[in-house]
């Protein structure tokens, strides 16, 4: 895909601007032992979450409703404790802010838990959009999170950037027609281009580099 005017960035939430994964792997493998299933690895949770398409639920075949209750119960007990940022993200948005870019958060999130976090962090008004999962919004990969977001930032979605650490993530900016950059934190760059990547970094210290370049 040609480079794009950059007239807004959106970003994934987790695994790529904070690191919160630490209660969903301990509500997964709380759940995973509940059902009678394996434990799973880190790694291997984080690249379902990255998958979408309901990848980790679908683990509990016949019993997915029940166990996405009961994944959440525990999970909402401590998704607030120990939010961590992750490493030159701070760096990106404030470079972002010097230029006045909008910016824009597209997650697969429930709406209210990634607005608490956001909080938390002090974020919450730094972002023009915030487009969480809510009950009847398509969620990524479909490209209507994308969409919608660029309907509030009022922006055309072909001068759209959208980073992300999932296969989820590149689909959605693919179909969108957005710029999508993978951050091979949780998937390798092979498989996110093959997912739709235009671009990949290994993390946010080589975005920032990239976004100096890019953006006048």
């Amino acid at each position: 895909m040609n480079l794009p005017t950059i007239k807004a960035v959106l970003f994934d939430l987790d695994g790529t601007l904070i690191d919160a994964f630490t209660p969903i792997v301990f509500a997964m493998q709380k759940t995973l032992k509940f059902y009678r299933l394996p434990a799973m690895t880190d790694a291997a949770i984080r690249r379902h979450t990255g998958r979408g398409d309901c990848s980790m639920t679908d683990l509990f075949g016949d019993n997915k409703e029940d166990a996405t209750k009961h994944f959440l119960a525990i999970h909402d007990e401590i998704y607030l404790n120990d939010i961590g940022v992750l490493d030159d993200v701070s760096d990106v948005l404030d470079f972002l802010d010097t230029k006045c870019m909008p910016m824009g958060i597209v997650t697969s999130k429930g709406q209210y838990r990634a607005e608490a976090q956001l909080t938390q962090l002090g974020w919450l008004a730094r972002f023009g959009t915030i487009i969480g999962k809510l009950e009847g919004r398509a969620a990524k990969p479909n490209p209507e999170p994308i969409y919608l977001a660029c309907t509030d930032l009022q922006v055309d979605v072909k001068d759209v950037v959208f980073i992300g650490d999932g296969e989820a993530d590149m689909k959605a900016a693919f179909r969108a027609g957005c710029f999508g950059i993978g951050i091979t934190s949780s998937f390798s760059e092979e498989e996110l281009l093959a997912a739709g990547a235009s671009l990949c970094f290994a993390n946010m210290e080589e975005v920032l580099v990239w976004l100096k370049s890019t953006i006048a």
